[in-house]
């Protein structure tokens, strides 16, 4: 969620933009308004830390004449898929706590100063003086992480004196460094100066390569349509020729393969006639591989059935089990649904960006779909949070392959995926860090009318989902708004009785939202009737009453066990919901909130939804203490 810059960022663009003027004295260069806002927004809205401002820190001569300065990597042969490798460093004559390891690739990267390119950086929201890197390290370590380094406990002599004693001895440590395969080489590069004025001490001598680059990985799983008979599968190669996902008693299908390049990425700005690249473009840019998908036919829904996928050339995943959703006017439907989730690392590392909840999340909701308890998830907004760093999606596909490998993962896009400035999207900010929602729509492909039209509607059970775009245009007589008022109406309620209506940016929020967004579609919800209301991008959970024009229409009662409920056997209004509280740094709520506002969660977690013809009830879990702190049922009789 965006925040207000500090008078510190104010001045720090003052100062870069007078740099730039004397630095393009002939261009035409102006930043506009709302781009130089945007970037402030983003500054805070990214959560710049010391690590995620390398590119733009001054590279510090490091002259270190020890002789003993060494880095080598634990590991026998190549890498595998998914590892824990252990990195070395020694010789070190006085170790510091500004000592550090950063993990790079493609290990042909430049990790030396880009000087010419400050420009380049302005947009990432961080103003600071001079880049550092070339290229982004996809993770960085302090060598404190190990608790012997700064003590010394680990010695080694390096020269003896005439008479045995030693006259030399050195440090040494080690690192954890959690690896997914990324098919490019890796090195790994020892820092000094810590991650504000560093210098670079040695790098690995021997590139580290995976054994099988062309692995078939990441498994995710996505309904097509309504009649659950038919499943999308979409995985990630090195290679490009079509492989095949074999299921059920023998049928298979071949894949369409698909990638994209960095010439696809979006650009924000012109200094004269030169397009400033993004992140994406630029220094955050990693070849994805090749994007595989097949579609799974003659299924059987709510049902049971084994596949895997790859081929003879390139190997094939383990054998994994899924299960289809209920059809779509059926009696009960178990879904998830989250937002702006992310992932986080591992191994305790710095990365470009980090969701701390994630984890705790993945782990309470894989439980959920290996207990069976779960039909379908809804991820709705803020997906990876790569913004322009690309290797960051492979780390967060193979986060979620527990879950989405077994059951439909659907998707709604959020400005973390899409939104760039002169790219069309509506919000003008640049929190997609140039990707401009397309590794998104290649990752995750979902029934959507066209290519950046990310809206759809699908039926589970007894609910119809209409999932839309808060990143697209949305006002009246929009191609999204027109779908909006045509698939609501649509709905046949003796069918599907509960209307779900989601997306990633609220209407209400005790933190403040677009009220444009809810002036503009609000109307659209009461005139359908839709019974709920789920939205991310706002970092906790709240829950309102019955609620239009900003008041209360009705108030849910206690039934017998203590649950809110909401009789909407005559209708009133719908309840909204924010359920962004699935990674990203929780935000607090203001001491004042609004009447309409009835419950307030700023913890971790995620809800829990079951729907039967008669009954929706939504339980927010507590992905730390797995209880449930909020619950609401919502009835029709």
């Amino acid at each position: 969620m965006e925040q207000r810059a500090t008078t510190h960022h104010v001045h720090k663009l003052s100062f870069i933009l007078l740099i730039l003027s004397l630095a393009f004295p002939s261009s035409s260069f102006e930043l506009r308004p709302s781009v130089a806002d945007s970037t402030f927004l983003h500054s805070n809205d990214t959560a710049i830390s010391d690590f995620r401002v390398l590119n733009r820190r001054a590279l510090f001569q490091c002259p270190d004449l020890n002789p003993y300065l060494q880095i080598n990597v634990t590991t026998q042969g190549d890498l595998s898929d998914e590892q824990f490798i252990t990195v070395n460093v020694s010789g070190l004559l006085v170790p510091s706590d500004g000592d550090w390891v950063a993990m790079v690739s493609p290990s042909f990267s430049n990790v030396t100063t880009c000087l010419g390119s400050e420009a380049y950086y302005l947009q990432t929201g961080d103003t600071s003086i001079l880049p550092l890197l070339c290229h982004y390290p996809v993770k960085a370590k302090y060598v404190t992480s190990d608790p012997s380094y700064l003590s010394c406990k680990n010695q080694k002599c390096q020269k003896y004196g005439n008479n045995g004693d030693c006259e030399v001895r050195t440090c040494a440590g080690s690192l954890s460094f959690h690896v997914v395969n990324i098919r490019t080489n890796i090195e790994f590069v020892f820092f000094a100066g810590g991650f504000s004025t560093p210098c670079i001490l040695t790098k690995t001598d021997v590139p580290l390569k995976f054994s099988n680059p062309n692995s078939p990985l990441h498994g995710h799983l996505s309904s097509i349509d309504s009649t659950a008979t038919s499943m999308r599968l979409t995985w990630v190669s090195g290679d490009k020729e079509p492989q095949q996902v074999q299921y059920g008693d023998g049928k298979s299908q071949t894949s369409e393969v698909t990638t994209f390049s960095a010439a696809d990425m979006c650009s924000e700005f012109r200094l004269g006639s030169i397009v400033v690249p993004s992140p994406a473009k630029d220094f955050g840019w990693h070849d994805p591989g090749y994007i595989h998908t097949a579609v799974m036919s003659g299924l059987q829904p709510s049902s049971t059935f084994n596949y895997k996928y790859g081929s003879d050339a390139v190997g094939w995943s383990a054998e994994i089990q899924f299960r289809t959703p209920p059809a779509g006017g059926s009696d009960e439907l178990k879904f998830l649904v989250f937002g702006d989730m992310g992932k986080a690392p591992l191994d305790s590392s710095a990365e470009h960006y980090i969701q701390p909840g994630s984890i705790s999340v993945i782990k309470g909701m894989t439980e959920e779909v290996e207990n069976g308890n779960v039909d379908s998830i809804f991820h709705i907004g803020d997906i990876s949070y790569a913004t322009g760093f690309l290797v960051e999606w492979d780390y967060f596909l193979n986060l979620i392959t527990p879950l989405a490998s077994k059951v439909s993962y659907m998707t709604a896009i959020g400005n973390h995926e899409r939104d760039y400035s002169d790219s069309g999207s509506w919000y003008t900010g640049p929190d997609s860090g140039g990707e401009c929602g397309v590794p998104y729509e290649t990752y995750f492909p979902m029934p959507t009318p066209a290519k950046d039209k990310p809206w759809y509607s699908i039926e589970q059970g007894s609910v119809h989902f209409t999932v839309i775009s808060t990143e697209h245009d949305w006002t009246e007589k929009s191609e999204q708004y027109e779908w909006m008022k045509t698939d609501m109406a649509s709905v046949d309620r003796s069918k599907t009785p509960w209307l779900v209506f989601t997306g990633h940016r609220p209407m209400y929020s005790s933190l403040g939202a677009d009220d444009q967004f809810l002036e503009t579609v609000e109307p659209l919800l009461l005139n359908n009737k839709v019974d709920l209301v789920l939205f991310g991008h706002v970092h906790n959970y709240e829950r309102t009453c019955s609620i239009y024009n900003s008041e209360c229409l009705a108030i849910p009662e206690k039934d017998k066990n203590g649950i809110d409920t909401y009789d909407n056997t005559n209708y009133s209004a719908p309840v909204q919901a924010i359920v962004g509280m699935a990674g990203f740094s929780l935000e607090k709520f203001p001491d004042d909130a609004p009447s309409w506002s009835l419950v307030r969660i700023s913890e971790f977690g995620y809800v829990r939804a079951h729907a039967t013809k008669d009954e929706l009830k939504l339980e927010f879990v507590n992905s730390d203490t797995k209880n449930v702190d909020d619950s609401f049922i919502i009835t029709k009789k």
